[in-house]
Formats: structure tokens, C-alpha cells, sequence
């Protein structure tokens, strides 16, 4: 393992994201009061899963959501680490900070010593339940919007099909965590079959999944 001080692309770290403690980054954290609900990621739906804390990544990593999902290592000062998910932004924060939740910084730190020095890589989350993909509220036959949640790796593309997986259409990830169709609108069915890709290199396809507002579909597996 390595660590550097300059930005690291996030593409870089995404490519490596399946070999675990093989590249570190160096930066600065905080820790704000931070809730699911709220975060630019959308998880208002998602519960972390246990042994895992929640942080906000600098605006320079963010990429446009492609984050959302992604856990990371986290370690202190004083050489302790913790497990996070990045279910926030921090718009304000310079690459390679992480806006930590507070029970999460308290881990690392004394929370009276308000910023600290990390190091953080990419792993994977260790998550022993099924993907689950839920549709955004006002999603339809005529309005696509999926997310992606519980991934063990960070997810890098979905796909949807309207004929059973005979052929794929791409879809663009918003910059609030939503997957919706590239031309806009939706792919006139209630049910679709989606394909998610994910940075080790698997694809989980999920089959009947509803389109309509809110649904949830469980895959029956993870990446």
C-alpha cells in the first residue's frame, strides 16, 4: 500500500476498487451532524448496515453521484481506522477530504479536535444482504428513475432491457443518485429486466423490476 498527497482521480481509485489496501489517499477530516434523508445520495430509504458509518466526499471526488455506494477505510492519526459509505457531498471541501457523520469521526478522533489527517481507500463494503433497486418517487412507464443501493462495490453502470435481456439500453446516473433514461422519458412497460454493473467487474441482473414510484425489487444477490 502506498498513499500520495495530490488528488488522486476517482476513475484510478474505481479501477483498483477490487483490490483492497492496493492505493491510498491522503487528506483532511470533519464531521458534521449527517443523516441519510438528506444527503445528496438520496438513501432516505437505507438503513447502513452494522459496523459501517456514513461520510460526505469532497465535491472534487463526486463525479457526479458515481460515489454514492462506496465504502472506504478510513484511518485515523493514531492508526485506527473505521468503515464508511458515502451517502453525502460535501460541496465546500477540498479533494480527498471526507465530511465524516460524527459518531463516525468520534472513532478516529476527539470530536473537540474539529480536523484531523486521514488516509482513506477504497474497499469493499462487506455487505452480506442482496442489491436492492428502488424507483424514484414520480417514476412511471413514461418517466425512468432507478437507484441502486447496497451494493458491496461501487456501482459504475446500469442497463435496462424491455424484452427479457435480449437487448440493453444505457441509462445516465444524475448527479442525485437516480439512473434514468439517457433520451429522457421511460421504456413504455411497468416491468423491466436491469443489468448493474459494478467496479470488480460483476453484473447482477434483476428481473420484473417495477418501474412505478417507489417500488423496490431485491436482486437475489450481490457483486
Amino acid at each position: 500500500m502506498f498513499a500520495t498527497n495530490n488528488f488522486v482521480s476517482i476513475a484510478s481509485l474505481l479501477a483498483l476498487a477490487a483490490l483492497p489496501s492496493v492505493l491510498a489517499v491522503n487528506g483532511n477530516a470533519t464531521y458534521y451532524g449527517g443523516n441519510l434523508s438528506g444527503g445528496n445520495c438520496m438513501f432516505s430509504s437505507y438503513s447502513l448496515p452494522s459496523g459501517i458509518y456514513g461520510t460526505a466526499l469532497a465535491g472534487p471526488n463526486w463525479n457526479s453521484a458515481a460515489q454514492c455506494g462506496t465504502c472506504v477505510r478510513v484511518t485515523g492519526p493514531q492508526g485506527n481506522y473505521i468503515k464508511a459509505m458515502v451517502v453525502d457531498q460535501c460541496p465546500g471541501c477540498y479533494a480527498n477530504h471526507l465530511d465524516l457523520f460524527q459518531n463516525a469521526f468520534a472513532q478516529l478522533s476527539p470530536l473537540q479536535a474539529g480536523i484531523i489527517q486521514i488516509s482513506w481507500e477504497i474497499i469493499p463494503c462487506g455487505i452480506t444482504t442482496p442489491l436492492t433497486l428502488r424507483s424514484k418517487d414520480g417514476a412511471s412507464q413514461w418517466w425512468f428513475s432507478l437507484q441502486a443501493l447496497n451494493a458491496n462495490y461501487p456501482i459504475t453502470g446500469l442497463e435496462v432491457s424491455t424484452n427479457g435481456g435480449s437487448t440493453w439500453q444505457s441509462t445516465t446516473r444524475r448527479d442525485y443518485n437516480y439512473f434514468e433514461k439517457s433520451s429522457g422519458g421511460g421504456f413504455g412497460t411497468q416491468t423491466v429486466t436491469v443489468r448493474v454493473s459494478c467496479a470488480n467487474g460483476a453484473k447482477v441482473t434483476v428481473q420484473n423490476v417495477n418501474v412505478n414510484a417507489g417500488s423496490v425489487t431485491q436482486a437475489s444477490g450481490n457483486c
